[in-house]
């Protein structure tokens, strides 16, 4: 849940942050713990600090909020004891009722789709190439420096990558596992479905013109292919004249194994 820049805002796993720095879990856990034994002393040992980093913590914390969390009273058997102000109070109420909704929540997940979470981290991913594919290796072919990994996209469109030996191993690159592939526009060479067979591109993928976008220097071509992805290239106007594109025409898009980068989630 976020706020204006002059409220706190909560975040998943819950920690307050105040403009000039974060309020963690741990310290929430101990403003609890003051909350519930009336001791600094006592609440660095719930939590598993020590007394002096407890105190750290509670000084942090107050300089944080600009205003007091936690009120020192002196004296007494162990360096006096503490309480919570109003402030720190409502900070402690506030982190439990969203304590509550998180565990809520994340029971609510229990039933999710198992696709679904992974598929939101996909579409979330910024990359400066402009083509960015997702699919499942089908082979791996290992030769002594480099490798032929052949990616299958959705429907039955695949993709060609040449990477090298070791790359194979670190990356745990076999039949089943699924991996990104990524081109950049200018990578892409467009060609009519005839010259198949005349160009030593190990990637030739042929569709159908979606969309054409005139710039002052380049044109960028985006072409649907058979299986359902899109395929962006960057050309320059005089090659947009002499392949005569317009939307729907059908056009072929021929990229080099080399240049297709593969990568892995964590």
């Amino acid at each position: 849940m976020s706020s204006s820049s002059n409220q706190p805002e909560f975040f998943a796993p819950w920690h307050v942050h105040l403009g000039s720095g974060d309020i963690s879990p741990r310290r929430l856990h101990l403003l609890q713990a003051i909350e519930a034994t009336g001791s600094v002393s006592q609440a660095a040992k719930q939590v598993g600090m020590t007394y002096k980093a407890a105190w750290d913590a509670v000084e942090i914390m107050n300089n944080l909020a600009g205003v007091p969390l936690v009120n020192r009273q002196h004296g007494g058997k162990g360096g006096g004891g503490a309480t919570l102000t109003q402030t720190g109070l409502q900070i402690v109420t506030m982190h439990e009722r969203l304590s509550a909704m998180q565990t809520m929540w994340m029971a609510s997940l229990e039933n999710t789709d198992a696709d679904i979470l992974p598929l939101m981290r996909r579409i979330k991913m910024q990359t400066s190439a402009r083509n960015s594919f997702y699919g499942t290796v089908e082979t791996v072919k290992t030769g002594e420096v480099n490798a032929e990994v052949t990616l299958k996209l959705q429907g039955d469109d695949r993709i060609v990558a040449t990477v090298t030996a070791d790359s194979v191993t670190r990356m745990g690159l076999k039949p089943g596992v699924t991996a990104w592939a990524l081109v950049k526009a200018s990578w892409v060479v467009l060609a009519k479905q005839q010259a198949k067979g005349l160009i030593s591109a190990r990637n030739f993928l042929c569709g159908q013109v979606s969309r054409i976008t005139e710039g002052p220097v380049n044109v960028e071509v985006v072409v649907e292919l058979q299986g359902g992805n899109t395929l962006s290239s960057i050309i320059t106007h005089s090659a947009l004249n002499e392949l005569k594109l317009a939307e729907g025409e059908p056009i072929c898009a021929l990229i080099k194994a080399s240049h297709v980068l593969i990568g892995v989630d964590e």
